[in-house]
């Protein structure tokens, strides 16, 4: 992989979480979070679906199709973990 696709890959999963930001609200710690698991989907899901040898939506050397699901599998599964409250 190229680092201009790195790059592009990345400014991809970064307005993917900003955007989730966006809609689901938060502070700080929120979109930072959003952030972080929106990068770390997108590659990951990028990377399960080239060990698999599938391809959805190719563009380049990215697999963008399966990155993206990657990526929302993690902001959601994110989101739905930073609701959990802790009482005393």
């Amino acid at each position: 992989m190229t680092f201009p696709a790195f790059l592009f890959g990345s400014l991809i999963a970064l307005l993917f979480g900003a955007f989730f930001h966006l809609w689901k609200g938060g502070g700080f710690g929120k979109v930072i979070l959003y952030l972080i698991l929106s990068l770390f989907g997108f590659w990951v899901g990028h990377f399960v679906f080239e060990l698999l040898g599938w391809n959805f939506l190719r563009a380049g050397p990215i697999n963008i199709g399966s990155a993206i699901i990657g990526m929302l599998i993690f902001l959601l599964a994110g989101y739905w973990l930073s609701l959990v409250k802790v009482e005393n």
